[in-house]
């Protein structure tokens, strides 16, 4: 029987990731991994918690990506970071 697969697809466990990503809004990590995800690379969203009684705002989501993925998928960000961000009140006008 196949196993269930997951909404994102993922690297393998065995090869070699490398952060590409980091923020502290997870919802910024899902925008950027379905970026990534839409361009054909693999990703794993990791989130990142401390206790916050030790490390008080220490946390968020990195985002990580087979080593030889990394330059493009840096690329793509850059290239998002690079837009203009979305303005929905002028959509829902226009």
């Amino acid at each position: 029987m196949p196993e269930p697969t997951s909404p994102s697809s993922q690297p393998s466990p065995d090869q070699k990731l490398v952060k590409i990503f980091d923020t502290e809004q997870e919802n910024e990590a899902i925008v950027v991994q379905g970026l990534l995800e839409s361009a054909g690379i693999e990703s794993d969203l990791k989130s990142i918690d401390a206790v916050q009684d030790a490390f008080p705002g220490v946390g968020g989501s990195v985002i990580l990506v087979r080593e030889q993925d990394a330059p493009e998928a840096k690329k793509i960000i850059e290239a998002r970071r690079q837009l203009p961000p979305l303005d929905e009140t002028a959509e829902l006008a226009g």
